[in-house]
């Protein structure tokens, strides 16, 4: 960290002078408005310059505007204090803020009686004026001239001042519309993002999903290679056990056919032949001397 660098405490102490600075010019400029609102409406001479003198709106305006500098002053001061570095200097800050309080309060109470003080001349100049005017003279024909130019010269300006209300008012709204589109945007963005995070999950649970199937069409098609050996092997065999049993069923029919047909040409003599033993058919010859075995 470099050493001149300014320490935390520093730039409190050097803001909280800032503060009170700012409250010195906007207190000397909001005592100006509020004497010349007290000092507005007075009459003049035919000689006075009616151009530079501000209008009573303007006046008090500035001094409102016043009022709420001293105010953000008073609020700014009101968060340093906490924040200084000794004892003495929030003692002082304290001090000086009460003080403040008070002459805002002066301020606004010297504002009231301005403005009526202002409504208090205007009634005495227009008596005045009137009183001019009846009269005669080479004064009231000037004064008539400058009420005319005066009238002229409040016409424009009240034009003016029409115009750039509304264009103050179309501003405020063009303002307003591009807040609720910026708004709108970043609410579509939120939305964006959320979809975003859904996508992702929704695609890997597509991923499993996919890998899942493939799986399943493996598996269906083994199955079906399975079941179509199967069901082979099941016909071979079928077809084997009934060519089996055809083929035994077809000597059955021989020979029982065999044997009804030996049966219907002799019966007699095949039952005899049946019935009688077999001798085995042995040549002796009788020449042959016998041995007596015994």
């Amino acid at each position: 960290m470099e050493a001149n660098a300014s320490s935390p405490t520093d730039i409190v102490v050097e803001e909280f002078n800032k503060t009170k600075k700012d409250w010195d010019d906007a207190y000397v400029q909001t005592l100006a408005h509020i004497q010349a609102i007290e000092e507005h409406g007075k009459f003049r001479s035919a000689g006075d310059d009616v151009g530079k003198k501000e209008s009573l709106p303007r006046l008090n305006g500035l001094a409102q505007d016043g009022l709420a500098m001293l105010s953000a002053a008073q609020f700014n001061l009101d968060l340093l204090i906490p924040q200084l570095p000794t004892d003495d200097h929030i003692q002082n800050a304290q001090f000086t803020l009460q003080s403040w309080n008070k002459q805002i309060q002066s301020l606004r109470s010297s504002l009231r009686n301005a403005n009526l003080q202002a409504k208090a001349n205007m009634r005495k100049a227009a008596q005045e004026e009137r009183e001019l005017l009846l009269g005669g003279g080479e004064e009231s024909t000037v004064r008539r001239r400058n009420l005319q130019t005066k009238a002229g010269m409040t016409s424009a300006a009240e034009s003016i001042t029409e115009s750039l209300r509304r264009t103050r008012q179309l501003m405020v709204q063009e303002v307003e519309r591009s807040g609720s589109t910026l708004m709108a945007f970043e609410e579509s963005t939120g939305v964006l993002k959320k979809a975003e995070s859904e996508y992702k999950g929704h695609a890997s649970l597509l991923t499993r999903t996919r890998n899942l199937l493939s799986t399943m069409k493996r598996q269906d098609v083994l199955d079906r290679i399975v079941l179509a050996v199967g069901f082979l092997l099941f016909s071979l065999a079928v077809l084997y056990v009934v060519s089996k049993r055809i083929g035994i069923l077809k000597l059955q029919r021989k020979v029982v056919g065999a044997i009804k047909a030996g049966m219907a040409g002799d019966p007699i003599n095949n039952l005899l032949q049946v019935n009688e033993p077999v001798v085995p058919n042995v040549d002796f010859d009788l020449e042959q001397p016998m041995h007596d075995e015994l």
